[in-house]
This record gives structure tokens, sequence and C-alpha cells, in this order.
């Protein structure tokens, strides 16, 4: 069997893909609970992990990175974000318009992730010569 690392950066972009795709889930319950008296905003905590993850080895290339990765203990978790925090009588953290401005850059997030993954999978069709 051939041993490639061809999906190695694929794999990273889907974990990645799947972390943009539950935050926008969050959101999108942020926004529907955004009149619920004491709901706090919650988020996804995935971006320092994988920075973390990545980070190990200042002396690796990014491919050495990559490779050595483990995926799949890469997991986005929901957090509750300043919660002890409301600036509303209600108790309730939620800003309509830093969700809607948070959700647009999220999609804009997904879609340059999904366009990587594209690319990736491209670069492999070309490089089999199809």
């Amino acid at each position: 069997m051939l041993n490639s690392n061809a999906f190695d950066y694929i794999n990273v972009m889907d974990k990645t893909a799947d972390a943009s795709w539950t935050r926008n889930e969050v959101i999108a319950n942020n926004i529907a609970n955004v009149n619920t008296p004491g709901y706090k905003r919650e988020d996804i905590a995935f971006e320092r992990e994988l920075e973390r993850a990545l980070g190990n080895s200042r002396y690796k290339t990014m491919d050495a990175k990559v490779k050595d990765l483990k995926t799949n203990r890469l997991k986005p978790r929901v957090v509750k974000d300043y919660s002890n925090f409301s600036y509303r009588l209600d108790g309730n953290n939620v800003d309509i318009d830093t969700e809607n401005v948070t959700l647009a850059a999220n999609q804009l997030k997904y879609q340059g992730i999904m366009a990587g993954i594209q690319s990736e999978f491209k670069n492999l069709k070309s490089a089999m010569g199809s």
C-alpha cells in the first residue's frame, strides 16, 4: 500500500470547516435567543486549539506540523462567552448586531475553507493526470 500524506491538509481543512459549520449553528441559536431572559451567548473554541496543536514545535515546517497533527483530537467545543457579563437588566448578553457581523464573517470563513478544499482536490486530480 502506498503511504501518502496527500490528504493531510484536506483533513485539517475538513475539521476547520466542521468547526465553522458548528459555529454557524451556535450563532443562529444566539440570534434565536436574543430576547430570552438570562440567556448567555455561546461560541466555539476551536482556533486556539488548532493553533496550539500546530504550534508544538517552531522548528518544524508547516507540512511536518500538519502531517503530525492528530485531527481526531481536534474538536470544536461550545463555550459560554462572557457568562458573567450582561449589559441588559434581564441578564441576557446577546447583541444582535454583533451576532449578525460574526455570522457574516463566519460564513465568509466557511466559504474560504471550502474553496481551499476544492483547490486541494483539484491539485490532487492534476497530479494524477486526470
